[in-house]
Order: structure tokens, then C-alpha cells, then sequence
């Protein structure tokens, strides 16, 4: 049966000439063989703690920002496993890896199955232009990276945002979610689509 594995990694952010302390979600999905690992932070070691001796079948990027790809390129070589990415975030992406790319396109509706769920991509791009987040139906969890937050919208003020349009993907493609959904975020607590729709007012 299908699992949700966690982890917190620490580390910095760094965009448009300034850089943060952050501390990000490791998120793992998965079975006891085979899993997949949702944005690769700041250590590969952090990250493999997690996976343990399971087959990762893929590391998906919920966007391209430094502190959720860093180790992208480092983790794929250990596990030998494809990056998969929107491809809206290139030019984010290339701030950090200009001398590697993902392997796997990310579109609108593209499903991975990992140990017996299914995860279904959703392009919420807003936070940046090709946010998505990973939507596992069976198991009643979303995985939002940057998007969606306990107590509203991820950041909209750096380069490559847009505040209106991060409103308009939460509100169009995670607010149809069941209200009872559980959101995973890319950094904090946990919370559900039902908490963040009554916290969103319009």
C-alpha cells in the first residue's frame, strides 16, 4: 500500500541578488520497493534517509526554484532516476543548472503510478510559470510546493511571479479538490483545501 514519507532539509534560497535561510519538505511517495521523491533541496543524504533501499522511479519538480532543485542533478546520478519538470520554468531552472537539464516534460494531466496510487500533475503556475502541484486521488493528499500554503498563497514578489495568476490556479484547479484533502507543502505545516478555501476570501 501506498505511503507518504517525510523529511524537513535545511538550507538557503537564493533569487534576484538575495538569499534566505529556508528550511524545505522533503516529501517521499511510495510503497516498501518503489517510490518517487517530490523536490530535490539542499542534501542528497537528507533525501535518501527517506527513500532508504526503495527503487525511485522518478524526482518530480514541483517548480525550478534553487532551493527545490538543487540537488536535482546529484540525487538522479545516485539513483539513477529522471527529473521531471514543467517546462514553463526552463528559464528558472537555468538560474541554478545551466549545465544540466530534466529529462521528462511535465504537462497538465500527466500521470506517474508509484507503489499502487497514482499522481496526477495539476499546472498552477503563479509562484512561478510552471508550478505544479501532485494530486494523489486514492490517498486524499496534494503536493503543492510553493503554491498553496497553510494560510493562503505562496510568495508572488521575485522574478518569474505573478501574483493574480497564483490566485487564479489555486481557485481554479486546487479549490475543486474535496475540502477535505490533505496539502503538503513545499515548506511549514500541513493543511487542507477546506481550511485555505474558507481562508481565501472572493
Amino acid at each position: 500500500m501506498a505511503r507518504v514519507d517525510h523529511a524537513v532539509s535545511s538550507g538557503t534560497f537564493s533569487l534576484d541578488g538575495e538569499t534566505f535561510d529556508v528550511d524545505n519538505n522533503i516529501w517521499v511517495v511510495g510503497d516498501d520497493t518503489e517510490c518517487v521523491v517530490i523536490d530535490a533541496p539542499h542534501s542528497v543524504a537528507d533525501i535518501l534517509a527517506v527513500v532508504g533501499d526503495r527503487k525511485v522511479r522518478a524526482i518530480l519538480c514541483t517548480h525550478a526554484h534553487d532551493d527545490h532543485v538543487r540537488v536535482a542533478p546529484a540525487l538522479r546520478e545516485e539513483v539513477v532516476a529522471p527529473i521531471m519538470m514543467h517546462p514553463d520554468d526552463k528559464v528558472v531552472w537555468e538560474l541554478t543548472h545551466s549545465d544540466y537539464l530534466w529529462d521528462v516534460d511535465l504537462h497538465d494531466g500527466f500521470e506517474i503510478s508509484v507503489g499502487g496510487t497514482t499522481l496526477r500533475t495539476i499546472h498552477t503556475p503563479g509562484h512561478s510559470p510552471g508550478a505544479v502541484c501532485f494530486y494523489a486521488p486514492d490517498l486524499g493528499r496534494v503536493f503543492t510546493g510553493d503554491t498553496l500554503f497553510q494560510g493562503g498563497p505562496g510568495a508572488t514578489g521575485r522574478s518569474f511571479s505573478d501574483a493574480d495568476l497564483i490566485v487564479e490556479s489555486i481557485r481554479g484547479r486546487l479549490f475543486v479538490l474535496p475540502e477535505d484533502t490533505v496539502v503538503h507543502t513545499g515548506h511549514g505545516d500541513d493543511t487542507t483545501i477546506g481550511a485555505e478555501l474558507a481562508a481565501l476570501p472572493g
